[in-house]
């Protein structure tokens, strides 16, 4: 048997590709998609079928692409109405090479949630791995919120059933195969162990603690989870088929004057650098996403009808700019300045930024009683933890949305945990006409090594 797990960056996606004799299946695959044909032609195999474990919400994801590719076959749960692929039926087996795969009814994170199973009949009829989709994390289990609060309580049920009654009796030494691992919108608190079995599982996952269905649910609706706007966009590509990409966008290098003329027919820039780069110099109306950071936060900020131009820290991180993009929709990449931000003030063109403050500065200014307005743009668990005394809490993904409560006469200190996102909450809040910003350097980490005092 061939097994290979291909975890996508930043997403913190896990797809996995299983072959025996000269077949092969592909799970959950990605849309930039070549690197399964890659395996397939290592491997000397075809790919016979691919199974999607739910409508994703999170990212393209890339079936059509690999059927395209391959002729497979696409298969699916039943609960949503998908405009391509097969629908499976509770129970439904699939055989490659020596192998079975079985597909299982999980719903709770959605209604037509999937789980597979894999076994190897010439050696029992006991599962060897669990493909469990959202279902089921390491260290956590899947979301139930995706459909509103109304419907929450009943899909916490489901998980509850799911979990419970299907996945953990299949067997304590069962391998677990999540569709994600920790980063992932779709859990709250994924561990970062990336292996398990459902016995590890079952001892140590805290969701699995509450072993009553109402206590399962009431742990549940207790979460406060993010929900960003590019979700919704994710669902209709996943549920009507995305656009093919057949390979991946290639955007032109582009001159100052050309990225400057792109940018006057409305497209948006966004600025891949590290926050101590952009805040020095950057180009007017930029949005800072450093590069590690474009497959968590681009689905915030950017919109889905305008072309984008990038501004990297070096063309060699251009392919995963593309990749990360193109991973949640995102295919008008028109452009990237050639030479990067150098060349653009070595053309003398306009450029803006704004101060970086560290924590010792604040703490002098907060001793000082100076007016200023102290942003914390961390999520809800990072706030209740414990943040600076006097802060304001935003959440970075709804910054743009709650300017109002912002006021632009004074001095905004911005912070997150370790001043990345806090760069792009303060370039937002450039983008949008406040002048004395600041990105405070280290943010909650260097304050907490500092010995500062924080409050909850």
């Amino acid at each position: 048997m061939i097994f290979e797990r291909i975890k996508s960056e930043g997403l913190a996606h896990l797809s996995y590709f299983i072959g025996s004799g000269d077949e092969a299946v592909v799970i959950d695959p990605r849309r930039d998609c070549q690197i399964y044909f890659d395996l397939v032609r290592r491997e000397g195999m075809k790919i016979k079928y691919i199974f999607e474990t739910h409508r994703n919400e999170d990212y393209v994801i890339g079936s059509l692409e690999l059927r395209k590719l391959t002729g497979a076959e696409i298969y699916h749960g039943q609960g949503v109405d998908f405009k391509y692929g097969n629908i499976l039926r509770d129970g439904q087996e699939f055989g490659f090479g020596s192998m079975k795969l079985t597909a299982l009814h999980t719903p709770g994170h959605t209604d037509e949630s999937m789980s597979y199973t894999l076994t190897d009949p010439d050696a029992g009829k006991e599962p060897i791995m669990v493909f469990t989709g959202d279902a089921m994390f390491v260290g956590d289990v899947g979301r139930t919120d995706l459909y509103g609060p109304e419907e929450a309580p009943r899909l916490a049920a489901n998980l509850y059933d799911s979990i419970f009654n299907k996945i953990l009796p299949l067997g304590d030494g069962v391998i677990l195969c999540p569709a994600h691992g920790a980063g992932s919108l779709c859990g709250g608190a994924i561990s970062k162990r990336e292996y398990s079995t459902l016995g590890l599982e079952r001892i140590q996952n805290p969701a699995l603690q509450k072993t009553e269905k109402e206590e399962f649910i009431k742990y549940k609706l207790e979460e406060q989870l993010e929900f960003p706007p590019y979700f919704e966009k994710m669902e209709e590509y996943n549920l009507q088929g995305p656009p093919l990409l057949q390979g991946l966008p290639v955007p032109e290098l582009l001159s100052p004057e050309e990225f400057r003329a792109e940018v006057g027919k409305g497209a948006v820039i966004v600025d891949t650098r590290m926050p101590h780069s952009f805040g020095g110099a950057h180009i007017r109306d930029s949005y800072s996403i450093w590069l590690g950071g474009l497959p968590s936060f681009a689905g915030w900020m950017l919109p889905y009808d305008k072309p984008i131009l990038l501004v990297l820290e070096e063309k060699e991180q251009l392919e995963t700019a593309v990749r990360y993009l193109v991973r949640l929709g995102y295919d008008n990449i028109a452009g990237f300045l050639n030479g990067g931000i150098a060349a653009w003030y070595m053309e003398a063109l306009p450029i803006d930024g704004f101060n970086l403050i560290s924590v010792h500065d604040l703490k002098n200014r907060l001793e000082k009683d100076e007016e200023m307005v102290i942003l914390d743009v961390r999520g809800n668990d990072e706030w209740d933890k414990g943040h600076i005394e006097g802060a304001r809490h935003i959440y970075v993904g709804h910054v743009e949305e709650n300017l109002d409560k912002i006021p632009k006469e004074c001095p905004i200190i911005v912070y997150c945990g370790s001043a990345r996102r806090s760069n792009i909450a303060a370039s937002i809040l450039k983008k949008n006409g406040y002048n004395k910003v600041y990105n405070v350097l280290g943010s909650m980490t260097a304050w907490k090594n500092a010995g500062y005092k924080v409050v909850k």
